[in-house]
């Protein structure tokens, strides 16, 4: 059984030796796109806010698709698409959290101020003579 990819059709019609050509190539080679896979389960697993992380294993598992299948511009696009949704859900998860604590630790230091300041206030002593 054969398992390679891209499969060809058998019934098609093979071309003759005569109208054969061979193409060349110039410049480097692209490297393969990147389909982002292992970041997007980490997306989908730990940062899922608003479904963005499953978004991004989408297109990912869309770009390994496209990659095997040997549609290279496709697999750039949907890669990207996945690396894209991958930012956007980390971002989305990880900051309101530092904001919330950037909040809570000026928040506390403006409240330490507040209380040194007005620790004289309680620490007066009233004498019988201040009720009058």
């Amino acid at each position: 059984m054969d398992t390679a990819y891209p499969r060809e059709d058998p019934r098609a019609p093979t071309p003759s030796k005569a109208g054969a050509h061979t193409a060349l190539t110039l410049g480097a080679p692209q490297p393969p796109p990147r389909d982002h896979l292992i970041w997007s389960v980490f997306s989908t697993l730990y940062l899922n806010l608003c479904c963005l992380g499953f978004l991004a294993l989408a297109y990912s598992i869309k770009a390994r698709d496209q990659k095997v299948a040997g549609d290279l511009e496709a697999a750039r696009r949907f890669g990207s698409k996945a690396k894209c949704y991958n930012i956007l859900a980390a971002m989305w998860t990880l900051v309101p959290p530092l904001l919330l604590l950037g909040l809570v630790v000026t928040g506390a230091l403006h409240l330490a101020r507040l209380a040194k300041g007005s620790a004289t206030f309680f620490s007066t002593k009233f004498e019988d003579g201040d009720y009058d």
